[in-house]
C-alpha cells in the first residue's frame, strides 16, 4: 500500500496543498501498467515526490504575466506549478506520461477545492492526443536522460504557438545544452538565468548548486527556411524575393 505526505506550500498569501509520495521507495505498479509503459520500478516513484525544481516553477508560475494565455505544463508530476496557475484562475493544462499522475492531480484539486485542470497522458516520442497550440509551456526538471532532448524539443514545437514563450526550469543537467541547441536550430532564440532564491525552498537541494530558468521563444515575424535538412529562423524581411 502506497503511503502519502501531505504539505502546504505557501506563495505570499496564497496556500497551495499538496498530496504527494511519502519518498522515492514508494512503488505500486500490481497489474504491470506502467513497466508494460516502458517505466522502470527505479523510477515509478519520481512523477509523484516533489522536486526542487518544480518548487522553483511554481515561484516563478505564482507572479508571470498570465493574461490571455493559454498554458501547457509538460512533465507535470503533481503539477504544483499547475495548481498556482490554477488558483489564479490561469487557462491551465497538465500533462504527464505517468499512469498515476491524473489520479495526484485529481486528488490535490479536491484538497485544494479549485477549478478542474485538463489532463492529458502523453508520450513525446508519441502522436498527441491534445491537437491544441499554446501561448506558453512550462516544465521542470525533464531533461535527466539522454534521449529527451531531442523528443520534447519537437513534442514543445508542435504545441506552440508562433509566439509561444517556453519557461524550463533545469537543476543543471548535462543534456540543457543539447536541448538548447535544439530548440535554436527550431527557430527559438534562448536565454538562461540563475534563479536567485534557492534558499526560500523548502524541497531538498539535491547535488545542485544552481537552478537554471531557460527561456525560448521565436523572433516577430519569424519563418523557417529548411537548407540541407536543417532549420534557419529568418524574419519577413529576410525572406528570399521570388524572381
Amino acid at each position: 500500500m502506497l503511503r502519502f505526505k501531505y504539505q502546504t506550500f505557501e506563495f505570499g498569501n496564497t496556500d497551495i496543498h499538496l498530496r504527494s509520495l511519502r519518498n522515492r521507495q514508494e512503488y505500486s505498479d500490481n497489474n504491470n501498467i506502467a513497466s508494460n509503459m516502458g517505466i522502470s520500478s527505479a523510477n515509478w516513484s519520481l512523477f509523484g515526490v516533489i522536486w526542487a525544481s518544480e518548487e522553483v516553477l511554481a515561484h516563478i508560475m505564482f507572479k508571470h504575466d498570465i493574461e490571455g494565455k493559454k498554458i501547457l505544463e509538460v512533465g507535470c508530476g503533481t503539477a504544483l506549478a499547475s495548481l498556482i496557475l490554477n488558483n489564479r484562475l490561469a487557462d491551465i493544462t497538465a500533462t504527464d506520461y505517468h499512469p498515476e499522475a491524473n489520479n495526484f492531480l485529481l486528488e490535490n484539486i479536491k484538497l485544494n477545492q479549485s477549478r478542474p485542470i485538463p489532463f492529458y497522458r502523453e508520450n513525446w516520442d508519441d502522436k498527441s492526443k491534445n491537437i491544441d497550440k499554446y501561448d506558453m509551456i512550462i516544465g521542470s526538471d525533464l531533461l535527466y536522460e539522454s534521449n529527451q532532448a531531442d523528443i520534447l524539443s519537437k513534442f514543445i514545437d508542435s504545441h506552440a504557438k508562433p509566439d509561444c514563450k517556453i519557461i524550463i526550469v533545469d537543476p543543471g543537467r548535462k543534456f540543457h545544452p543539447i536541448f538548447t541547441k535544439n530548440m535554436q536550430r527550431l527557430g527559438y532564440s534562448s536565454k538562461k538565468n540563475e534563479y536567485p532564491d534557492i534558499e526560500k525552498l523548502t524541497q531538498p537541494v539535491r547535488g545542485a548548486n544552481n537552478f537554471f530558468v531557460m527561456t525560448y521563444q521565436r523572433p516577430p515575424n519569424h519563418r523557417l527556411l529548411i537548407k540541407n535538412d536543417c532549420y534557419y529562423s529568418i524574419s519577413d524581411h529576410e525572406l528570399p524575393k521570388a524572381n
